[in-house]
């Protein structure tokens, strides 16, 4: 039987020439830097390839391609879509019950297959099962590391296109009909829906205008990636509902994790403030020490030095001579670290306090959609409803307050009309 609390996903983005650069360097960890999506340095070799790019980038393959001739941009924009990437995710739990990494590796070579009779596997530029970031949720409740699998893929979205003989054919027989079929990008055609959408009678829905309704492509693909799965003995889980509280649940716990993203930056601000700062007070200590160098005659306001005293003065005096400047930026810096280290720390006990409270307040809602989701589901939608009145009644309210104004002023335009007519007409009888 299925975990109501694992659900299988396959989210689609979209990635143009431009932008493909940044889901790469993440995907190939390429970037120098994980530090706000939990990723463990030490497990990146454990990350598997079911296809895997090489030394070459995305844009690189589909360039060679187009070269080939084997994938077509004719036609396309400058900013079209080239890309898609789906990423394929099952809750941390579901693998960490059935046997974590090596049980994650089958599963997601499955899942892999599924998307090479979606796209082509020519047409997959990558595909790769992350392994190496930590649940940090997952390992505080167990007490050891629990990893979150996932698996990226991106693939170039095609479609098979006939190009026509145009007019311009010297054999008039030939115009209009196919010159060639080429493989074109074009993620719009590759993802145009055909399923019909019904009602719950079973019966086709048609727009206002009289033409028929189509299911989200989005929603089919998800459909199929569980029928897949199961088909093939990958069982235990349930597939996304449609128009359930996942997407709400989704954007809070993005919230909930750019909070967290904040924190740890200002954590490091502050780490970094105090080390500026503590370098600037040893400096300042250094100077103190200068200025008690030696003992002062008070009757001739001489200062007398013991051999060791010149010795190090006088060291320090040629030290001055390159490092003056340097060291009277960093005294005057002290009091402006210290100002850094405290604002920072502010800042951090401020919003650390804000997260807690957010944290504190969605826990009822948290702790519902985990035990009591169909009634979560009721409440979201009976607030829903409620906003929707609130809107509609405040809508009707400024129609009522407009429409009012407008007869007041009408009103007021006819008065002023029948005035001057009036006035006119005692005018003329006079004369």
């Amino acid at each position: 039987m299925a975990s109501e609390n694992n659900m299988s996903c396959a989210r689609v983005k979209t990635y143009t020439a431009s932008k493909i650069g940044a889901i790469e360097r993440h995907n190939e960890r390429k970037n120098n830097d994980y530090g706000n999506v939990n990723v463990d340095p030490e497990r990146i070799p454990m990350n598997v390839h079911f296809k895997n790019p090489g030394d070459k980038s995305y844009m690189d393959i589909l360039l060679a391609m187009e070269e080939s001739g084997e994938i077509s941009r004719r036609g396309l924009k400058a900013d079209a879509v080239l890309f898609d990437e789906i990423v394929f995710d099952v809750n941390t739990m579901y693998f960490e019950t059935n046997g974590g990494y090596e049980y994650a590796k089958r599963f997601y070579q499955e899942a892999y297959r599924y998307a090479c009779s979606k796209y082509g596997e020519r047409n997959i530029v990558t595909a790769v099962m992350h392994a190496d970031e930590i649940n940090k949720a997952a390992t505080d409740e167990l007490g050891y590391p629990v990893y979150h699998y996932h698996m990226h893929l991106v693939a170039m979205p095609t479609v098979k296109k006939e190009i026509l003989w145009t007019k311009r054919c010297k054999d008039p027989k030939l115009v209009g009909t196919v010159k060639e079929t080429v493989t074109q990008i074009s993620h719009s055609k590759m993802w145009a829906s055909t399923e019909p959408l019904l009602d719950e009678n079973g019966k086709q829905v048609f727009r206002k205008n009289g033409k028929p309704k189509f299911r989200p492509s989005y929603s089919v693909l998800q459909d199929e990636f569980f029928l897949h799965m199961n088909e093939h003995g990958f069982v235990g889980f349930s597939r996304g509902k449609e128009g359930s509280t996942a997407e709400h649940l989704s954007s809070l716990e993005y919230q909930i994790r750019k909070d967290r993203e904040r924190l740890e930056q200002i954590q490091q601000n502050v780490k970094e403030a105090r080390h500026d700062f503590q370098f600037a007070e040893e400096i300042d200590k250094t100077l103190e020490e200068i200025d008690g160098t030696g003992k002062r005659n008070p009757l001739t306001k001489k200062v007398s030095l013991s051999e060791e005293e010149y010795d190090e003065l006088t060291a320090l005096a040629k030290e001055a001579v390159t490092g003056r400047e340097v060291i009277a930026d960093l005294s005057r810096s002290k009091e402006a670290y210290k100002k850094d280290a405290d604002y920072y720390e502010g800042c951090y006990s401020d919003l650390k306090r804000k997260y807690n409270s957010l944290k504190e307040k969605c826990k009822p809602f948290l702790d519902a959609l985990e035990h009591f989701p169909d009634v979560a589901l009721k409440f979201i939608e009976t607030v829903r409803d409620l906003f929707a009145k609130r809107d509609a009644a405040e809508k009707a309210e400024r129609e009522r307050i407009r429409a009012e104004k407008e007869k007041e002023a009408a009103a007021k335009k006819q008065a002023a009309l029948e005035r001057r007519m009036k006035n006119r007409n005692r005018g003329s009888r006079e004369r």
